[in-house]
């Protein structure tokens, strides 16, 4: 239930929400063209010479990550549900003339046989853990796709932030529960991209926020060793001293 609602969601309205957002394809890919790089800060550190290596970008979205992973040498691959996202990643993909596999599908449903120990980088990024109820299979497939000693780069928004603070101007307040193990209904990301009243006949998604223990203990349960944990500031000038995003890095055992 909670996989299909949340994939009817990315598949309403979404590419409308991306043109808002992000503009033409085309004009998106000749930013991207100027600085791949900057793209993927601040966990490019974490990826060596990308030149002929396999990454997966699991629930990669619209491809402005992938792209960029392509540019500087990397044979892509990306996993998503939304075929709204799938056709503009394609069309940011032919305007660069590179190739970029994107597979449709549910990250739990991927033909996994097809995949297995092919990749030396699995990636994700920013507003994906909440998708899931479970960490543990995604855990179990994220080590599948990796070759030995291939690596997990996790770049995800700090739980402090997201379950925990409520920021408005120099106030911060404690309004959430880093405990909570509750799945809560919201607004499907790109609504705010979106006229009221399509965003008024589109789904909500369901979400479980995680906390840090929760899925270090999960990636350390796996076979994967945990490498890095960076916990990243919040730069905005009234949440400096506050957690904002972190980073993980595991390695196949």
């Amino acid at each position: 239930m909670v996989t299909n609602q949340n994939e009817e969601a990315w598949n309403q309205h979404n590419y409308e929400a991306l043109l808002n957002r992000h503009g033409d394809p085309a004009v998106v890919a000749e930013k991207i063209k100027q600085n791949p790089n900057w793209r993927l800060y601040p966990f490019n550190k974490y990826f060596d010479n990308l030149s002929g290596k396999k990454v997966i970008h699991l629930m990669g979205s619209n491809g402005i990550k992938g792209v960029a992973l392509s540019l500087l040498g990397a044979q892509v691959t990306i996993v998503d549900f939304s075929k709204e996202n799938q056709a503009y990643a394609k069309e940011i993909a032919s305007a660069v003339e590179l190739p970029l596999e994107y597979v449709v599908s549910d990250i739990l449903s991927i033909p996994i046989e097809e995949h297995r120990g092919q990749y030396d980088y699995v990636l994700m990024e920013l507003g994906v853990l909440h998708y899931f109820i479970d960490l543990f299979p995604l855990v179990k497939i994220v080590s599948s796709l990796l070759r030995p000693n291939g690596k997990f780069i996790l770049h995800e928004f700090h739980p402090v932030s997201t379950k925990l603070i409520t920021s408005s101007g120099k106030k911060h307040k404690v309004t959430g529960n880093y405990f909570d193990p509750a799945i809560s209904k919201r607004e499907v990301a790109f609504s705010k991209h979106m006229p009221q009243e399509k965003r008024e006949d589109t789904e909500e998604v369901l979400q479980r926020k995680w906390t840090l223990g929760e899925l270090i203990t999960t990636v350390g349960q796996s076979e994967m060793l945990i490498e890095v944990l960076e916990e990243e500031p919040n730069h905005k000038i009234h949440d400096i001293g506050l957690p904002k995003t972190f980073t993980l890095v595991a390695r196949k055992i």
